[in-house]
């Protein structure tokens, strides 16, 4: 069990560097009032690639506790809500409700980006998107440094 949760903690936080990363290339990023597609393109897909690392933590915790919600169309949803639930003694709540609504923004704004291929971005909805984004920026820290604190705990219990 203890290898399990070490790799776990390693894979975390390594996925945390890379938000971090995501994060700061996001702060960078000031639409103007008439950007450009390419500046709307960048935004995009950087906001698809920091749901997709929140994912990646997401997925790796739900399989190393409770599994993954079975492969239904929703099963991206699921596995947030998961995520905010408390499952004591299991696991305690990774993310609070501020991120899940984010969270969840980003979720929605990363299907369509992925799938409308002809769809032109609109500045308005990627500023929105772009909001939710730093409402998740100011507690995931926090969150997943709590979660990995647990993570210490289990790593650390004999």
């Amino acid at each position: 069990m203890n290898g399990k949760m070490i790799l776990l903690k390693r894979s975390i936080e390594k996925d945390l560097e890379a938000l971090e990363h995501l994060f700061a290339l996001l702060e960078e990023t000031a639409l103007p009032e008439e950007p450009s597609e390419e500046m709307l393109i960048v935004l995009g897909y950087r906001l698809h690639n920091l749901y997709n690392a929140f994912e990646n933590i997401f997925r790796a915790i739900a399989q190393a506790f409770e599994g993954l919600p079975s492969a239904e169309e929703a099963w991206h949803q699921r596995l947030l809500e998961q995520m905010s639930m408390d499952l004591s003694p299991l696991r305690p709540a990774v993310i609070n409700a501020e991120m899940l609504d984010g969270l969840d923004e980003l979720r929605r704004f990363r299907h369509l980006f992925r799938h409308a291929y002809t769809l032109k971005l609109d500045p308005e909805r990627l500023r929105l998107v772009l909001r939710k984004a730093e409402q998740v920026g100011k507690h995931y820290r926090g969150s997943l440094k709590a979660f990995l604190a647990f993570l210490d705990g289990l790593i650390e219990s004999p």
